[in-house]
């Protein structure tokens, strides 16, 4: 299986599919991201790859793997990415 891309690797990429050099992409995608992190409590949407939900997930009992003992495993926020159906579609052909 390859190696998932680099940071360095997808700015190099997207530096030469467009007519933008790698410092101007940087900046975009470091742009991107602080907006996907501020506005990811709301639903942030990346139209053709996917979304940022925030979940709640409920209060459940758990097991301590090491004592056997069961455990309160408290309620919690939790980030999920939700694949898009066209990258979905794309990857899994």
């Amino acid at each position: 299986m390859a190696k998932a891309m680099t940071k360095s690797q997808v700015i190099s990429v997207l530096a030469e599919k467009s007519d933008l050099s790698k410092k101007q992409i940087k900046v975009v995608l470091e742009a991107m991201l602080a907006v996907a992190y501020k506005e990811a409590k709301n639903g942030f949407t990346l139209p053709g790859l996917g979304k940022l939900v925030l979940m709640n997930r409920k209060a459940r009992m758990g097991r301590n793997p090491a004592t056997g003992a069961t455990i309160k495993i408290p309620a919690k926020k939790v980030l999920k990415f939700r694949v898009a159906k066209a990258a979905k579609d794309a990857v899994l052909k």
